[in-house]
């Protein structure tokens, strides 16, 4: 006879701050197919569609992070009558101008007070005799890119590239669109909103597409990444004076694999499951590591984010046009307040300065030598890649470590400590994460090629070799799979 639970079942409809909802939940499961369910029966009318996915993917955050399901809903309402306040300002210059210094202080503001507010209280506590107290503030998971989103979309309103939407369904979906919302990849409303009320159609490519993404991107994060972080990186990182030199430096080459798995792992499902549903994103990654360049890093890394900076800000505080000083300027400010961004830390300035730094050296040095050939073309591409890679290794530090001291122990290992003596023992003892290094840095350099000639292969695949790999990738998964759960990296941005 059949028992069920009720209560169990219950809780598990509710918000669980131990157990948020993510694209690795078994909880996902259910919630995707009976979300499938709806939008495949009501897919003729882009109304529906559009009524269903909001609603679904506000259930999503909600499941995610809990009463902040209201402050992505409330942040929607406010931009959308801001926005429509800009457009129907264009003959005022001041008032438009003024509409939108005022939506993009709301924006920050609210980032400002739940992602920065505790760091300015211990600055002002570490110069001041007077001592506040520090505020107990939870992050809302995915403020950062829906605060982003927000803010192109006054923007882009303000300066006539798209007209406002009519439909707040619409435009709270923009913002909500629960493949995107924890982590990105940060859409624009005029990439998006467009695609919305096109008829639904998934094509054959498609979905072999989407399958493809889906199961390659949960193999990068859920198998690669969390096991490198749960049986190596996390345990050399947390205390990286018990280690030496070499010990460290691997650890340092298994985060860079750890960040890039988890981070593009998740961004391809968000991109597949998007498929799905008839509406493409952007690729956020194209083989970062494989760059001859800090700006050709820049241009694979985090595509969405970097190309927010450039055309928002960059491009806003006068980009290259103001003479190669003020674009020097312009560029480290950029790449300051992108590290910074990511978390009031001063490690993620530091990091941001970095790779401010990096990218005018980048540019000096091209202009000077960028006209010479030495050597061969494969041999400089070699070269200065190793020197970019480990750059941006270098930088990793930074952005891992808790805190600057760590940092600095840890640079200090690999420099001072660094020796090779235990290096059979430390491989025996690491053997499988060291293996799984391996794996992940031969998938980041699989052409992009090769991935577009399976894909249009698999298209001609019958449904159960898709059943068949699905399970395969839940066995593995099984097998792999930590008794501690690892978040996503960038769930904290």
């Amino acid at each position: 006879m059949l028992n069920i639970d009720f209560n169990k079942l219950i809780d598990q409809i509710f918000y669980d701050p131990k157990n948020p909802l993510l694209f690795n939940s078994g909880f996902f499961i259910y919630f995707f197919l009976i979300f499938i369910i709806f939008y495949y029966i009501f897919r003729k009318s882009y109304l529906d569609r559009a009524y269903i996915l909001s609603f679904f993917s506000l259930y999503f955050f909600y499941k995610a992070s809990g009463s902040f399901v209201w402050l992505v809903i409330a942040s929607a309402v406010i931009d959308y009558w801001l926005t429509l306040l800009i457009y129907k300002s264009h003959t005022k210059k001041l008032q438009k101008k003024f509409l939108l210094i005022l939506c993009i202080i709301f924006n920050l503001g609210l980032l400002f007070y739940f992602k920065y507010t505790n760091f300015f209280i211990e600055i002002i506590n570490n110069f001041s005799l007077t001592k506040i107290d520090p505020v107990h503030i939870l992050l809302p998971i995915g403020i950062s890119f829906y605060t982003f989103e927000n803010i192109s979309y006054a923007v882009d309103v303000y300066k006539g590239e798209i007209k406002p939407e009519k439909n707040i369904v619409n435009y709270i979906l923009f913002l909500s669109f629960f493949p995107k919302l924890v982590m990105g990849p940060i859409v624009r409303a005029k990439d998006f909103i467009p695609q919305l009320k096109n008829d639904y159609y998934v094509s054959a490519e498609d979905f072999s597409s989407g399958f493809y993404l889906i199961i390659s991107g949960l193999i990068k994060k859920l198998i690669i990444s969390d096991y490198i972080t749960l049986n190596l990186v996390d345990y050399i990182f947390d205390g990286p004076q018990l280690h030496n030199g070499f010990e460290c430096l691997i650890a340092l080459y298994g985060y860079a694999i750890v960040i890039y798995c988890d981070f593009s792992g998740y961004s391809d499902a968000a991109i597949g499951i998007s498929k799905w549903l008839g509406i493409n994103i952007p690729s956020n990654f194209a083989s970062p590591y494989q760059s001859v360049s800090l700006t050709e890093f820049w241009r694979r890394w985090h595509i969405s984010l970097s190309s927010w900076l450039r055309d928002y800000l960059y491009i806003s505080m006068g980009g290259n046009k103001k003479g190669k000083l003020r674009t020097n300027i312009n560029l480290f400010l950029t790449m300051l307040i992108g590290g910074f961004w990511h978390g009031a830390s001063w490690n993620f300035i530091i990091w941001g300065a970095l790779h401010g730094f990096g990218l005018i050296i980048n540019k000096f040095w091209t202009s000077i030598f960028g006209k010479f050939k030495f050597l061969p073309k494969p041999i400089v591409n070699l070269f200065y890649g190793v020197i970019t890679f480990h750059f941006v290794c270098f930088c990793w530090i930074f952005f891992k470590a808790d805190s600057l001291e760590t940092s600095i122990t840890f640079i200090n290992q690999i420099i001072n400590q660094f020796t090779l003596d235990g290096v059979e023992e430390f491989v025996i003892n690491y053997k499988t994460p060291i293996i799984m290094i391996g794996i992940g840095y031969l998938i980041h350099m699989i052409p992009e090629s090769w991935s577009v000639k399976y894909v249009s292969i698999q298209t001609k695949f019958p449904l159960v070799f898709h059943i068949i790999v699905a399970i395969a990738f839940i066995l593995l998964y099984s097998y792999f799979k930590g008794t501690e759960a690892v978040m996503p990296i960038y769930l904290q941005f």
